[in-house]
């Protein structure tokens, strides 16, 4: 009997201290929620992913999703199978964007929380007239809006299916907000953070190799409701890149406000509150309309062939010049 007391005590302290961590995970604001993550390694029992569905160019491998390869007119995108009914949660995806191009390069991948799924489209690869949110990764500017900021650039949209995304202005006339971010053909891992919690919605990166996130921008007075999907798609045209993921981990913030949150759940249309109020379109009146949709190659032509008129020009030019010296020649003598 004297021998039982310690195996007793042993038995109560194991207990207490599996009690502790256990409590203490869930106590964190980081519980990730499997059925929205996507881990190495993809493949399930079968062919398939779990709880996942691929669309278009997507091909898996043991490394990365590739959504779309580095060639022209591609187009592909992975979905979440099971709708979120989480009221606050951040979305960290791991991802590489890389190419061949080294001006000329796109078009960028979107991360999506919308209520349809499954759909293509051209907006990088799904459809436009969404309804939900989108995160816009954008690796091309074709220069045609009137906005100043370089690319890549990140920028956020919600949408209640009115919106269209206008793909000549960068979508900078019914965008959130947005940042620029060097995130392409870097030698190593890039992220990024996407949080709602309350009505806060916030975009943070990790693209300069530090381990830690830094705030892209932070966006208040956002109305998301349950139900929605994840999803990430990517598009090429007549410039292309690899636009690869690597993880998507969806997180439940387990924290005191949201604990203490017993409103029912919001289900009505998103709203975005202190978004700014859709702008028209405005083309650039030095003309650059007319060259709106000449991108890649196309404008490369215009301006080697503008480069050849000149010359002859000016050869032509040089001839006329001469012929007119030997004339004033021959009349002196």
């Amino acid at each position: 009997m004297a021998a039982a007391v310690p195996y007793r005590s042993l038995v109560v302290l194991m207990f207490q201290v599996l009690t502790f961590l256990v409590s203490g995970e869930w106590n964190t604001k980081d519980f990730q929620r499997r059925e929205h993550s996507l881990v190495k390694p993809y493949q399930g029992s079968g062919l398939g992913v779990p709880q996942w569905d691929f669309l278009g160019s997507t091909i898996v491998t043991n490394n990365y999703i590739r959504l779309t390869p580095d060639r022209q007119s591609q187009m592909g995108a992975i979905w979440n199978t099971v709708p979120c009914y989480v009221r606050n949660w951040e979305l960290h995806v791991q991802f590489k964007v890389h190419g061949s191009g080294k001006t000329l390069f796109g078009d960028g991948f979107a991360i999506w929380y919308t209520r349809d799924r499954m759909k293509s489209g051209p907006v990088f690869g799904s459809i436009d007239n969404f309804v939900g949110l989108a995160i816009f990764l954008d690796t091309y500017s074709n220069h045609n809006g009137p906005h100043n900021h370089n690319h890549p650039y990140i920028s956020a949209m919600v949408n209640n299916g009115s919106l269209g995304y206008d793909h000549d202005t960068d979508g900078t006339h019914t965008q959130l907000a947005g940042c620029e971010a060097q995130f392409r053909n870097k030698d190593y891992d890039t992220y990024v953070a996407i949080r709602y919690e309350g009505t806060t919605l916030t975009v943070s990166t990790d693209i300069d190799n530090k381990s830690g996130w830094k705030e892209c921008f932070s966006v208040t007075g956002i109305k998301l409701p349950v139900g929605y999907y994840f999803g990430v798609s990517a598009a090429t045209g007549e410039l292309a890149d690899n636009h690869d993921v690597i993880s998507i981990k969806m997180y439940d913030l387990d924290t005191d406000e949201a604990r203490s949150n017993d409103s029912p759940l919001y289900t009505g249309l998103p709203e975005a509150l202190s978004a700014e109020a859709p702008r028209d379109r405005v083309d650039d009146s030095k003309g650059s309309y007319l060259l709106g949709n000449l991108t890649g190659w196309k404008l490369l032509v215009i301006i080697i062939l503008l480069v050849i008129g000149v010359g002859v020009c000016a050869m032509v030019g040089i001839i006329i010049f001469q012929k007119q010296q030997e004339n004033s020649r021959k009349r002196f003598y």
